[in-house]
């Protein structure tokens, strides 16, 4: 068992005519799990540009992964309320901008989408650390964050006004 006849890949071999010792792979493959065929869910793009829709329902179970997701990966520089007030802001690092500002309150969804997935500016990219659907229930939560900032009483609904008064 100690000596066991293999190929070692990518070397040369002569069991093959072309003396590899593996085959190439068949033109097309695609490998389990990468097909990617959502444009929308895997790139945050509609026809070309940032998209200003989700890709599914947002609900309160996606809320609540993306408020989790936010406060592991995204808080430690954008703090828990989103104005860039994260600990490692207080420890001396550069300070991202506050979600709560009109550039970013108008920024289409796609935008924090590309922005998780590629990085920007001082911001690192993400896409090795969350996957394509906690990247949207983050940015769900995101514009949730921007809405609390900027509400009225008159965004919540009349039959639950009492609770907050």
């Amino acid at each position: 068992m100690h000596d066991q006849p293999k190929f070692v890949p990518l070397r040369q071999s002569t069991f093959f005519s072309d003396s590899r010792s593996a085959r190439p792979l068949v033109a097309g493959t695609v490998a389990r799990g990468q097909l990617r065929d959502d444009v929308l869910l895997y790139t945050g793009k509609a026809n070309g540009k940032d998209a200003d829709m989700f890709p599914f329902l947002i609900d309160g179970k996606v809320m609540s992964r993306g408020q989790e997701r936010f406060d592991i990966y995204c808080s430690p520089c954008h703090g828990r309320t989103g104005q860039g007030d994260g600990m490692i802001v207080r420890r001396g690092y550069r300070r991202p901008p506050t979600y709560h500002q009109d550039r970013l309150r108008d920024a289409p969804v796609g935008h924090f989408f590309d922005v998780i997935t590629n990085g920007f500016g001082a911001m690192p990219d993400y896409a090795a650390q969350i996957r394509p659907d906690d990247r949207w229930a983050i940015i769900a939560y995101v514009r949730a964050l921007q809405l609390s900032e900027h509400a009225t009483i008159n965004d919540v609904p009349p039959t639950d006004r009492d609770k907050l008064r």
